[in-house]
């Protein structure tokens, strides 16, 4: 199943970078969001889950390079730079440009699952608290840029000319939406996923400590 999971996130990333979707966002804001979504909100957790605890793990090297928290701030910060207009109509209209900002991307998007989900297995209670905090505030800040251009009533990107037959402010609309539901969802159920493990690491910690004592007093008596 690791290998499988690994394999996809690989013909995930081929499938965003060699196909359409590239040429299309030079025109398409939507078919641009649609990209970004596919490499960090897909791709990049796939990727990382599938090797999160096993000897590839970068995290079980070097932990301290990994948490959850400074990570999802490093990706505010990388998300929302590439989304000024001036870099984002570097990366739309040139290979270099292009190339920076995805590497960026999917640099950033593996950087936050790795520290939530990776590690010594099985996971450690304390990094899974950190990575719920680390992908809500991820899943809280794709949710608030993708309502901001969802919403916004004026075009903040004028180089897109259309967008694959919409006009530009719908297509800019388009692509907000799709970060904001993409996005949003993928970091959060992330984040509950994580909670449910930390409960269930609570709960088993509680049984070994009851039985723990349940065993000393036995053997008081």
């Amino acid at each position: 199943m690791r290998a499988f999971a690994w394999n996809l996130g690989w013909l995930l990333l081929a499938w965003a970078w060699l196909g359409p979707l590239p040429d299309l966002a030079g025109s398409s804001f939507a078919a641009h969001m649609t990209l970004h979504m596919l490499v960090v909100a897909i791709a990049a957790p796939v990727l990382s889950i599938s090797i999160a605890g096993l000897r590839h793990d970068p995290v079980r090297k070097a932990p301290w390079l990994f948490a959850a928290v400074p990570a999802s701030v490093a990706e505010l910060v990388i998300v929302w730079a590439w989304h000024a207009p001036v870099p984002h109509h570097w990366a739309r209209h040139s290979l270099w440009g292009f190339a920076a900002e995805q590497a960026m991307f999917l640099s950033a998007g593996m950087w936050v699952w790795l520290s939530a989900f990776g590690g010594a297995l099985p996971r450690d209670r304390g990094r899974s608290a950190s990575g719920v905090i680390g992908l809500l505030l991820t899943s809280m800040h794709m949710t608030f840029l993708g309502a901001l251009l969802a919403m916004s009533n004026r075009q903040l990107y004028q180089h897109h000319h259309h967008g694959g037959g919409l006009d530009p402010l719908t297509d800019q609309h388009v692509g907000g939406a799709v970060m904001l539901v993409v996005g949003g969802i993928a970091y959060l159920v992330g984040g509950l996923w994580l909670i449910g493990d930390v409960l269930s690491l609570s709960k088993q910690n509680a049984d070994e400590l009851h039985w723990k004592r349940t065993n000393e007093l036995m053997g008081r008596l």
